[in-house]
């Protein structure tokens, strides 16, 4: 298991790779020859092994990239003495994910996006709309949890003076709940096994991850996005799970009513986490949407 002192490269598999981009060093897997990227953005607590299930079959039609989004996995976590928490917003992050697609030699992408990896894919569109493709939103949240949450200017002040306490705080809760709060993604949580479990969490608690998450926790603010969707007219693909509990089935349904270009997919017998629960469900409704997308000139 991965402990405070791990380093990401100690964890790195054969086909790891690292890109310097924005202040971060990005950890990515890269799959498929393909002129259309696809870049995937895991929810949090996660890493790109969310993806595992389904990488090698959209590979086949396009160049994927998976990576770990800032705070999870082996990207780094830097920590500047002023700042920090900027470095991790929603808005850094779709700034990240637009430089990215351009260093890796392409002029757009289609982004598959789960949960807060969907938000920060629907900011980048409203930010980068020359970035974006087509999007994929999987259980995404936009007008609940991560999208709308902000502390009190009070809490803020008081966690940021007091940042080590609220930090070992933060690695003490994260730590007795995490494997309890990854099972609630699944509908059946026979499908998720200890092995699996215990395989994110070495890929989370990686360095000085407290220390990150709380800057990211620190910078977390209510984005509004519930008025800008309408405005938003890139070809998108909502798929929720029918029994997903942590972004309820009704809120896609509404985001793919608000989106003007948008289809929605409902999976059954499924969670939060399609792409790992119900991988060939998830792959029958993405592979048709994605091929349309490249033919998109």
């Amino acid at each position: 298991m991965a402990t405070f002192s791990t380093l990401p490269h100690q964890l790195a598999d054969a086909d790891s790779q690292f890109l310097d981009c924005n202040g971060f060093r990005v950890h990515y897997q890269r799959a498929g020859t393909g002129a259309t990227l696809i870049l995937l953005l895991h929810g949090s607590f996660l890493s790109l092994r969310s993806w595992r299930h389904v990488t090698a079959a959209l590979a086949e039609h396009a160049t994927v990239v998976a990576i770990d989004r800032p705070v999870c996995g082996l990207t780094s976590r830097p920590l500047p003495k002023t700042g920090g928490s900027a470095l991790y917003s929603a808005e850094a992050q779709s700034d990240l994910v637009a430089a990215l697609i351009e260093k890796l030699g392409f002029e757009n992408a289609i982004l598959i996006g789960h949960s807060t990896g969907g938000t920060v894919a629907l900011l980048t569109a409203l930010r980068h709309p020359e970035r974006v493709r087509g999007l994929v939103l999987v259980g995404a949240m936009v007008y609940s949890a991560y999208a709308t949450s902000e502390l009190p200017a009070a809490m803020r002040a008081m966690m940021t003076a007091l940042k080590p306490v609220f930090a070992r705080l933060m690695r003490l809760m994260i730590g007795a709940l995490y494997a309890k709060a990854l099972r609630k993604f699944w509908y059946r949580q026979d499908r998720l096994t200890d092995d699996d479990i215990a395989a994110y969490r070495a890929d989370f608690m990686v360095g000085a991850w407290d220390r990150a998450f709380l800057e990211s926790f620190l910078a977390t603010k209510h984005l509004g996005l519930d008025a800008r969707v309408a405005s938003l007219t890139i070809p998108a693909l909502v798929i929720t799970g029918e029994h997903d509990r942590a972004v309820k089935p009704d809120e896609s349904q509404r985001l793919a009513a608000e989106m003007p270009n948008a289809e929605l997919c409902v999976i059954p017998d499924c969670g939060h986490i399609p792409h790992e629960e119900m991988p060939d469900a998830f792959l029958a409704a993405v592979i048709p949407f994605m091929q349309r997308m490249a033919e998109k000139p």
